[in-house]
């Protein structure tokens, strides 16, 4: 989707919107809104969505056009604050399946983030052959799950991106927020758009860090970074409700990954991800 094609009645698509610079080829505009930030940056997960935006429209034209992300890799040098920001891209390579291509993000010409991704065509693999031993997760129904309403409120002040997100925590995963982690290091939850907003590619880059970080259910208060992030995007969500689960496997001096899942209303696996994120503790 392009800047031409996004609908700006969606605050996601608002928060993501790229402006082709007239004069500038492959250099592109934003206003990065403070509305999407958490702790004390925007959402990794929503800078990743408007650097993948910028690629879509560098990658997207011509008669075999690349519009979709199948695979994005990002490094966050720095912190993204709200404000005016500039992506430049380029084509590595262009293909007859698969285009790959580059795209800076930056801030008063400060580079906050790097990062390389190949792009295809989602619609021609819709009804390909799918085998997978991946299960989605056992959730309740999102009526019984812990909405942001009930977050505790030094929670809320520092994630203002929770007021543009329904999301719907499983109770058994949520120990953490009144002091009882669990220990397993896995949160997961229901996601959807609160404005009606229905999941595109676009938007499961978002869901791919749209939770709490996992450190928090093992017992580790503070924010956690991202320093890099893949997101792999295997088909075009349903629509309806996502499906996320985050974990992780190992804490080592003050870093983890995180492995994300994403599961359209449907029951397929759409979208992958893996995260090496730098976590702060609180003393």
């Amino acid at each position: 989707m392009t800047d031409r094609e996004t609908d700006q009645g969606y605050e996601f698509d608002r928060g993501t919107t790229v402006v082709a610079r007239s004069g500038e080829p492959s250099v592109f505009d934003a206003e990065l809104d403070g509305g999407w930030r958490i702790g004390k940056g925007i959402n990794g997960g929503l800078l990743l969505a408007i650097a993948a935006r910028a690629l879509a429209a560098e990658l997207g034209g011509g008669e075999d056009g690349h519009s979709d992300p199948f695979s994005i890799t990002a490094y966050y040098l720095s912190t993204s604050t709200a404000g005016p920001a500039e992506l430049r891209t380029e084509t590595l390579r262009r293909g007859r399946t698969v285009s790959t291509g580059t795209v800076s993000l930056l801030q008063g010409g400060e580079e906050r983030l790097r990062a390389i991704a190949t792009y295809g065509d989602l619609d021609r693999h819709a009804a390909g052959d799918i085998r997978t031993s991946a299960t989605p997760p056992n959730l309740p129904p999102p009526e019984k799950c812990v909405g942001a309403e009930l977050a505790p409120p030094s929670f809320v002040e520092q994630a203002e991106l929770l007021s543009r997100l329904d999301l719907r925590l499983d109770p058994d995963t949520v120990g953490w927020a009144m002091g009882a982690p669990s220990g397993r290091g896995v949160i997961q939850g229901w996601l959807r758009m609160p404005d009606g907003r229905e999941p595109d590619p676009l938007l499961l880059l978002l869901a791919a860090d749209a939770l709490p970080p996992t450190s928090f259910d093992l017992g580790i208060g503070g924010w956690a970074p991202t320093l890099e992030l893949t997101v792999h995007v295997r088909a075009k969500p349903a629509p309806g409700w996502l499906r996320l689960v985050h974990s992780t496997r190992n804490f080592a001096d003050g870093y983890m990954e995180e492995d994300a899942e994403v599961w359209d209303s449907s029951g397929r696996l759409v979208a992958q991800s893996r995260q090496l994120a730098r976590v702060r503790v609180q003393r």
